[in-house]
């Protein structure tokens, strides 16, 4: 029994792995033991399976207090759980929300890396930059415009 929880919690823990690594440039590393996944040195999950289930850690800054009404959710320990991380353990007969979790792993890489890799995964998009982002982007084009265009000098 103990073997069939333990390849469970492994099976989600690498389906989630597999997605975690998927985000650009995402990395794995082991500190303390423990796997995380990091994007430019920088943790976005922690996650572990063990015989007696599965947990991770993540960082979510928009659905952090709304996670926290689930049953499974807890605050991060060491403090994390201050600055909006927020922890998930799944017992071994417990099944986890697996589309959820990749959810709250989207939210954390995005929270956690830098703008220009976010801006790998959305694109441009003058309807979502910010006021400041697309003032830029209008001075960019105009100045484009005028090169182009001598009588506009």
């Amino acid at each position: 029994m103990i073997m069939t929880r333990a390849k469970k919690a492994k099976g989600v823990e690498a389906e989630l792995r597999k997605f975690a690594l998927s985000f650009p440039e995402a990395r794995e590393d082991f500190p303390w033991g423990e796997r995380v996944i990091k994007v430019k040195g920088k943790v976005f999950v922690f996650m572990g399976a063990a015989d007696d289930g599965f947990g991770m850690s993540t960082k979510l800054p928009e659905s952090g207090a709304a996670a926290l009404t689930l049953p499974f959710a807890s605050p991060t320990h060491y403090g994390l759980g201050k600055s909006g991380w927020v922890s998930a353990r799944f017992a071994g007969e417990e099944q986890p929300p697996v589309e959820l979790l990749k959810i709250w792993i989207r939210e954390s890489y995005r929270a956690i890396a830098p703008k220009k890799l976010l801006a790998m995964l959305d694109g441009p998009s003058e309807a979502v930059a910010p006021r400041s982002s697309r003032a830029s982007l209008l001075s960019q084009r105009s100045r484009a415009a005028n090169r182009r265009d001598p009588r506009r000098r």
